[in-house]
């Protein structure tokens, strides 16, 4: 959850609080509960942190500023052990002396015991942290070996759970040194610096050049070396790569909320999804995935595991790959599915969806896949995150970095990507499918520049918004590939507003939900296409009319042309017409808008909801 950041550059360049401020501001959508600084000056460690948002920490640190220092961690928080405060804020210290800092990413299970026999040894504790076990046990093992590479090494053997520890020491100067299990952390390179950070939006104003770090590793950087070693003290390498986007890409670019800014970057989410994917014959060719195609085709069954909106996105695959490949295909949400014991062979291929590529149920769920002997593909928008490495195979969605909390636009890529697979599929296994992919593909090029259209129409649907600012309730209804947009839509209105909101299958609704319906009750309908398969457009006007015939205030999306909605239907939210399967990438998108200027119109802050951050990297 928690956003870190660290930093080594020249000694003459004294630079090194500035650096890690505007890399927590970068990371702050990773957690917002309180943040904090800790800079080498000298013989000693200075520090500053604050409960609350980063910007309490700018103006503790313009009242009462720290001295100008070449070496510096950072942390903003996403509370787990301890409450938000002041006390509880990383860095914290370690030793009687207070020349050690440690930042935290991840949780320490095995905190107590170690807590326990640190208490028996006469060390006192000044927060409620599992993260202040580390920096005591750090700052003992440091006065033993006089090296922190080492006392770093002897720690984490004896931690448990999932974690990434940044430390710095006053007797070791110029350097950070840090490790990660089963928590993200990345190294940036420089000239003369080196950097630190949850992911690559900490530094990338200043490198575009990056190395991952693999599973239970320890990096120490200094102003002009990198070197990695495993837990085990064995020498060990990172990959490198490349950043493909800029830090202009992570700023809000006019827009009033990063939300609005990453709604309006959808067009161009699912057209970079789309590049790259077909050879000059128009079949698709996927280099990331890299499993053996006859392996791919003995596949029998699909599992998609994700959480929250991924999982959302799992079921609208569901929909296209089993009609498309027709290969059963199943959606679990991650964090079940590895404690209901789940069957699974060499013939099933377990898919997951991440944005960040760093969710922890998520991760746990791909690992206890693969020791089952499945097979795994990762859908993910996060170069060089941990779920691609530990997959089989990967594809990479390229929607670029999204900073709100409520995702956006990895949420029509995640879609783009799970068509691109559901096609790929259909294509090895043959048959209708593989008849149709060309011309999926075709369609699914015509999309963006819907989207482009439905945002420009959503001046009715932000004056909705506004209007009902003080709504305590909204439903959400929808059929087939609209069943999952609807509880999407009201995950959104969760998300932003804090108000109830359910998605229900408009099937289900005489099965008990129409009970909630009384006068005024908003619900949005989410109607199938007059195209769509099984007569089920004819079947959500009918659930429109018996929710109207109660007093519901109807909210209908439905595609140009389509009148039969027209008399039963307080508010019509047009969108473009498109093939059936396709919808969702439109009919989500006035959702999104209607929560982001419902919260808006409360006052609320959108890109950064109470009690939620970005990337879940804790169970």
């Amino acid at each position: 959850m928690c956003g870190i950041v660290g930093y080594v550059g020249p000694s003459t360049n004294r630079r090194a609080q500035d650096v890690v401020m505007e890399g927590l501001a970068r990371l702050e959508y990773r957690g917002y509960d309180s943040a904090g600084v800790a800079l080498l000056d000298g013989d000693h460690v200075a520090t500053r942190k604050r409960a609350g948002k980063l910007t309490n920490l700018r103006h503790a640190l313009n009242d009462n500023p720290l001295p100008d220092s070449s070496t510096a961690i950072g942390h903003t928080r996403w509370a787990t052990h301890g409450g938000p405060t002041n006390e509880n804020a990383h860095p914290h210290r370690g030793g009687a002396d207070g020349k050690l800092a440690v930042i935290h990413n991840g949780i320490i299970e095995n905190f107590h015991s170690l807590k326990a026999g640190l208490l028996d040894a006469g060390v006192e504790f000044t927060s409620e942290t599992d993260t202040e076990v580390a920096a005591h046990l750090l700052a003992a093992a440091h006065e033993r070996t006089g090296d922190l590479t080492q006392a770093m090494r002897e720690v984490v053997n004896r931690l448990e759970g999932a974690f990434t520890l940044l430390a710095v020491h006053a007797d070791t100067p110029d350097t950070v040194v840090a490790a990660r299990r089963n928590s993200p952390l990345v190294i940036g390179l420089g000239e003369g610096e080196n950097f630190l950070g949850s992911d690559v939006a900490a530094f990338i104003g200043y490198t575009r050049q990056a190395v991952e770090m693999g599973q239970d590793q320890i990096v120490t950087i200094t102003p002009d070396q990198v070197q990695v070693i495993g837990f085990d003290g064995a020498p060990q390498e990172g990959k490198p790569f490349e950043v493909t986007w800029d830090a202009a890409a992570a700023e809000k670019g006019g827009y009033a909320t990063f939300m609005e800014k990453e709604i309006h970057e959808q067009p161009h989410a699912v057209a970079d999804t789309l590049l790259g994917r077909t050879d000059e014959d128009g079949r698709l060719t996927l280099d990331e995935v890299r499993i053996d195609e006859e392996e791919l085709r003995a596949v029998d069954r699909i599992v998609i595991v994700a959480c929250g909106t991924a999982a959302y996105a799992g079921m609208v695959a569901k929909y296209a790959i089993e009609h498309w490949a027709r290969i059963q295909c199943e959606v679990e949400l991650a964090h079940e599915f590895r404690y209901r014991d789940p069957v699974l062979t060499p013939h099933t291929l377990v898919v997951s969806i991440s944005q960040s590529g760093e969710t922890m149920d998520t991760l746990m769920a791909v690992k206890h896949a693969r020791s089952l002997g499945a097979k795994t593909v990762s859908i993910c928008n996060t170069h060089g995150a941990t779920i691609p490495r530990e997959s089989d195979a990967v594809l990479y969605t390229h929607a670029g970095p999204e900073i709100a909390v409520a995702s956006t636009k990895a949420f029509l890529a995640q879609i783009t990507a799970c068509y691109i697979l559901g096609l790929y599929l259909a294509q090895l296994h043959g048959g209708a499918g593989a008849r149709n992919a060309e011309e999926v593909m075709r369609q699914l090029q015509e999309v963006p520049a819907k989207i482009t259209d439905v945002l420009g129409r959503m001046d009715r649907v932000k004056e909705i918004a506004r209007f009902m600012a003080d709504t305590r309730s909204v439903l959400f209804l929808g059929r087939h590939v609209g069943f999952p947009v609807a509880m999407e839509g009201a995950l959104k209105l969760k998300e932003l507003a804090y108000i109830h909101a359910e998605g229900f299958a408009a099937g289900e609704l005489k099965h008990g939900p129409i009970a909630l319906i009384e006068p005024g009750q908003p619900v949005f309908v989410v109607v199938p296409s007059p195209s769509s398969p099984h007569n089920l457009h004819d079947k959500v006007v009918s659930n429109i009319q018996e929710i109207r015939a109660r007093g519901a205030r109807t909210l209908v999306i439905a595609e140009d042309g389509d009148e039969a909605v027209v008399p039963f239907a307080d508010e019509v939210i047009r969108v473009p017409q498109a093939w059936w399967m396709l919808d969702p990438l439109l009919t989500v998108v006035p959702l999104q808008v209607f929560a982001c200027e419902l919260a808006t119109a409360k006052g609320l802050d959108v890109d950064q909801p109470r009690n939620l951050a970005k990337s879940v990297t804790v169970e």
